[in-house]
C-alpha cells in the first residue's frame, strides 16, 4: 500500500489520493509512527518484511520464500532438501521477461502446467508444488542454497539470459547449472503446452517459463506464543507464502473462499472470517490484504488508489464497527509490509506508515493516515521488534 509521490495524482501518492475515513480516523485516534521492516543486508522482500514486523530476528530464522511457503501448502521439507519459490512467468518473444505472474494466471490452469512439468522433468531429484495462480514450489535434492536468484518482479523487462542463477560460492555452482537447465527444459514444454496455445489465443500472455528463486532448508523458528507470551493466533492470507509464516510462528491458518490475492478478492470474507476468529478462541489475528501489492507491481496507479479504498470501507470500517461492540478491548494496528511503487512496480525498503490503536492509550497529534503523517506520530521510527511489542504489550 505504501508507495511515493506519484506526478499522475499531483504529487500525491495513492494512498493520499485515496478516500480513507476510516484509516484517517483511526490514524486520529490511535499513535502513529514509520517501521523500518527491511534490516540492513536484506533485500525488500515481502518475506522479510513480515518475518521482521512480527518481531522475528532475520540473520536468525530467515532460510529463503520456498522453506515458507511450503508449510502452508503442507509439504515437508527432509533435511536432504532445498525448497524454493517458483514462479510461472511470461517471457516476451525478444527473450525479456514480460511479468513475474503469466498475466495472473488461475490457479486451475497453472495446476495443468505444474503437472506436466512434474511428470516431463521427474528426475528423481527435483518435484514441483501447485500453489495459487503463478506462485508454486520447486523442491531439490542435495543442492546447495549458496546460490544468486534474482526475483522476476524486480526485473521485468529484463532479458532472462542476464539474471539467470549463478553459483555465490565454488559449492553452488553445479546447483546453479541444474536449475538454470531446469528452466530452459521448461520453457520448451511449456511454450508446446495446450494450456498456453489456449491462452495466446485468447489474447492472454502464455505461462511459458518457470522461474525459480529464494532457495533454502528447513528453518528453525519459535513460535509467537513461546517469543511473546500471546494465546491462540491465526492468520488469514490469500497467499501461500504469509500461511507458511504463520505455521511457523504458531499461528493457524484460515482458508476463506474467493480469497485471490488480487484486486477482486472476498474482502468481506476476510473480515468475517477474522471477526469469527476473534469471538472465538483467538487472543491474536494477523490479516493480511495482498491486493495494494499487485496494483503496484503492475504500475497501475489507479487500481491501487482503488484497492487501498477497498481496504477502507470494505475491511477497516467493519473490524472498526464490529470492534466498538465487543465486549472486551481489542488492540488494532494497520500497516503495510514495504512500499510498492508503481512508478518502478517493485519493492523498496522504505520504512512504512503504521498505526496502532487502543482505548487505553492517549492519541498523538497525527490526524490522517499516509506515509507523509506518520513520521510526525509519537512512535517515530520503530526497527527491529519494537513494533510488535509495543503492540502486544
Amino acid at each position: 500500500m505504501a508507495d511515493e509521490a506519484c506526478e499522475a495524482l499531483g504529487g500525491l501518492t495513492p494512498l493520499e489520493a485515496a478516500f480513507t475515513p476510516t484509516l484517517d480516523a483511526l490514524a486520529a485516534k490511535g499513535r502513529n509512527g514509520l517501521l523500518a521492516t527491511v534490516p540492513e543486508g536484506f533485500s525488500p522482500g515481502s518475506e522479510i518484511a513480515h518475518l521482521s514486523l512480527l518481531g522475528y530476528n532475520l540473520p536468525e530464522v530467515f532460510e529463503g520464500r520456498g522453506v515458507l511457503e511450503a508449510a502452508s501448502m503442507g509439504v515437508d521439507i527432509a533435511p536432504d532438501e532445498m525448497a524454493m519459490r517458483c514462479n510461472l512467468i511470461c517471457i516476451d518473444k525478444e527473450g525479456r521477461i514480460k511479468n513475474h505472474s503469466a498475466g495472473h494466471i488461475s490457479t486451475d490452469e497453472a495446476d495443468e502446467l505444474i503437472q506436466a512439468l512434474n511428470k516431463e522433468l521427474n528426475d528423481g531429484r527435483s518435484s514441483f508444488y501447485t500453489g495459487v495462480s503463478y506462485r508454486h514450489l520447486l523442491k531439490v535434492k542435495n543442492a546447495d542454497k549458496n546460490i544468486i536468484c534474482t526475483p522476476p518482479h524486480d526485473v521485468p523487462g529484463t532479458p532472462f539470459n542476464q539474471v539467470l542463477i549463478k553459483a555465490e560460492t565454488e559449492s553452488g555452482k553445479a546447483t546453479a547449472e541444474y536449475i538454470n537447465g531446469l528452466i530452459e527444459k521448461s520453457q520448451k514444454i511449456l511454450s508446446k503446452h495446450p494450456v498456453n496455445l489456449r491462452r495466446i489465443a485468447e489474447g492472454k500472455d502464455p505461462a511459458n517459463s518457470i522461474w525459480p528463486w529464494s532457495p533454502g532448508y528447513k528453518p528453525a523458528m519459535k513460535t509467537m506464543q513461546h517469543l511473546f507470551g500471546i494465546g491462540k493466533g491465526y492468520v488469514i492470507s490469500a497467499v501461500d507464502l504469509i500461511n507458511g509464516i504463520g505455521v511457523y510462528a504458531g499461528l493457524s491458518p484460515i482458508h476463506v473462499e474467493g480469497a485471490t490475492g488480487l484486486y477482486d478478492t472476498n474482502y468481506e470474507g476476510k473480515v468475517e472470517a477474522a471477526l469469527a476468529a476473534l469471538r472465538g478462541d483467538a487472543d491474536f489475528v494477523f490479516l493480511h490484504i495482498e491486493a495494494s501489492d499487485e496494483a503496484g507491481h503492475e504500475g497501475d496507479i489507479e487500481l491501487k488508489k482503488k484497492t487501498i479504498e477497498a481496504l477502507d470501507s470494505r475491511v477497516v470500517a467493519p473490524i472498526v464497527k464490529a470492534l466498538e461492540e465487543f465486549g472486551q478491548e481489542v488492540a488494532l494496528a494497520v500497516l503495510p509490509d514495504h512500499p510498492t511503487p508503481c512508478r518502478i512496480k517493485t519493492h523498496t525498503s522504505s520504512p512504512v506508515p503504521f498505526i496502532i490503536y487502543r482505548k487505553d492509550l492517549a492519541p498523538d497529534d497525527v490526524k490522517r493516515y499516509s506515509e507523509n503523517e506518520a513520521g510526525n506520530g509519537v512512535y517515530g521510527r520503530m526497527k527491529g521488534d519494537e513494533f510488535i511489542k509495543e503492540f502486544l504489550r
